[in-house]
């Protein structure tokens, strides 16, 4: 049995390896998507003061500190038994629209771009920043930098620092805005609107217009029929930050909507011994192995899971093109909301139309009369010792859950993160892939291993964030198996 492996992954947050296994006729027999890293968060939390969560937990990751600050205050709302103003809530909005827009560029231009923009059969060496720089010109390449620069700006000045921001507390937000500030950051909200309509364009210039593009989009080597999943607001649109968690089937028919307190009673995880990741999985459906359909309770939450569990988006710009989407890829309304896409490279798309939506509430918020009260928090008197936090991350539906004692002393940790409920369908996505392109007799070149990395890179996953398996010892074992299944060869340490 011949193996190939892709060794590191490249244009991630996180380490990780792909693993394909050949038969003797050069089929794909099995492909392995191993994440070997730990970060055990949730193990060394237990025994920490709950009101330190919010600034532990956004060292988790480099790329979303913002995404788990705020699953984390939100959490700490409930175990004190707070409800922040709502000029609080706003402000903690604002700052993650703001966060939303730098994140998904970053991923549009650097990490997902160079495969569409440079090309996915260009060398490994010039499918990269630089590579999209040297295509794209200067002059786009200062955009990108200036959309990143002025919404940190923003981070720094709502969160109190550019990384690992302190301002979230239980019962709200620990400084208000200036009006000063406030209308800085209205001008950066317009600014960003620009942009992500021209991000937009560029994506219809070079990816739609291009037969050879959409032919790779629409064909069956990226495409999986799973549940989807993401946070609604009360007229079932998009929400970043608060709202029910919505699942609906492969057909488009909505399973369940529940609470994020209850995600207990929804959500399962399945552990293999060769990762450190889980595989979530929907309870009621059950875990049915590395398989997709209806009778499989593998989902995605990423942008476009968050696109098709949804009956419109809140702001008219991203309804525009929201709407252009589904249409352009021939999905039919059914009781008034669109059918999934199944197509997975189209999350790139969905992605920046989450980035225009961001722009646009970002504004909607910045021009909110009540964005500058000076009442920003209430302060926690009583330990209700449980809380349940929960926002969209970019990469999917962050959970944070925590459990004290009665000083406040946690006791239990548990976080279900953006990339972790992706992991079995970046699996699927690899396996389908690596299946579709490597057959018998075909030469194995880079550009043919990237196209399969391009399976899991439209996930956009931080697996540093989502490592949190601990079975107690390093659990690392590789099998090779021959013809029947049988193990022929073990490697452990």
């Amino acid at each position: 049995m011949k193996r190939i492996s892709i060794d590191p992954i490249t244009r991630l947050e996180g380490h990780g390896k792909i693993e394909i296994f050949l038969n003797d006729d050069g089929d794909v027999v099995n492909t392995y998507f191993q994440v070997p890293e730990l970060r055990g968060f949730e193990q060394f939390c237990v025994g920490r003061l709950a009101e330190e969560m919010p600034v532990i937990t956004n060292r988790i990751c480099g790329v979303c500190p913002e995404a788990h600050h705020l699953a984390s205050v939100k959490a700490l709302d409930e175990l004190f038994g707070v409800t922040p103003p709502d000029a609080a809530k706003k402000i903690r909005e604002l700052l993650y629209m703001a966060f939303y827009v730098t994140d998904h560029t970053t991923h549009f231009y650097a990490l997902g771009g160079p495969d569409f923009i440079v090309g996915p059969d260009a060398p490994p060496a010039e499918r990269n920043i630089l590579g999209v720089v040297n295509k794209v010109g200067l002059d786009i390449a200062k955009q990108v930098i200036g959309c990143r620069a002025r919404n940190h700006h923003v981070l720094e000045m709502i969160g109190g620092r550019g990384i690992h921001l302190p301002a979230g507390v239980p019962g709200g937000w620990s400084k208000s805005i200036s009006e000063q500030e406030r209308a800085e950051i209205e001008g950066i909200a317009k600014e960003n609107i620009d942009f992500a309509l021209f991000s937009l364009k560029a994506f219809d210039d070079i990816v739609l217009k291009n037969s050879a593009y959409l032919d790779l989009i629409t064909s069956d080597i990226y495409v999986h029929n799973t549940y989807y999943m993401g946070l609604v607001d009360s007229q079932n649109r998009v929400n970043f930050y608060d709202g029910m968690v919505r699942i609906v089937d492969p057909e488009g028919k909505e399973l369940i909507k529940y609470h994020p307190r209850d995600y207990t009673s929804v959500i399962a995880e399945h552990v293999e011994e060769w990762s450190y990741l889980k595989y979530p999985y929907i309870k009621s459906v059950g875990w049915k192995g590395f398989v997709d359909g209806m009778d499989s309770g593998i989902y995605a939450a990423s942008p476009l899971s968050r696109l098709n569990v949804s009956d419109s988006m809140p702001t008219p710009k991203a309804q525009e093109h929201y709407e252009r989407m589904y249409e352009t890829l021939g999905s039919k309304k059914i009781n008034g909301r669109y059918q999934p896409i199944h197509h997975r490279l189209v999350t790139h798309w969905a992605r920046l139309i989450e980035l225009l939506y961001a722009a646009e509430h970002m504004l909607e918020l910045a021009t909110d009369p009540e964005i500058t009260s000076p009442k920003v928090r209430v302060i926690p008197e009583r330990i209700v010792g449980k809380g349940v936090g929960c926002v969209e991350a970019p990469r999917g539906t962050l959970t944070h859950h925590y459990e004290s004692d009665d000083k406040g002393v946690l006791t239990m940790v548990n976080m279900i993160v953006g990339t972790t409920n992706n992991y079995a369908p970046m699996t699927l996505s690899i396996k389908r892939a690596a299946e579709k392109l490597i057959t018998k007799g075909k030469i194995v070149e880079q550009g043919l291993l990237n196209k399969i990395e391009m399976a899991f890179r439209l996930y956009d996953p931080c697996l540093s964030c989502a490592t949190h398996s601990l079975p107690g010892q390093m659990p690392l074992i590789v099998n090779i198996r021959n013809n029947d299944g049988e193990v022929v060869r073990s490697f452990t340490r």
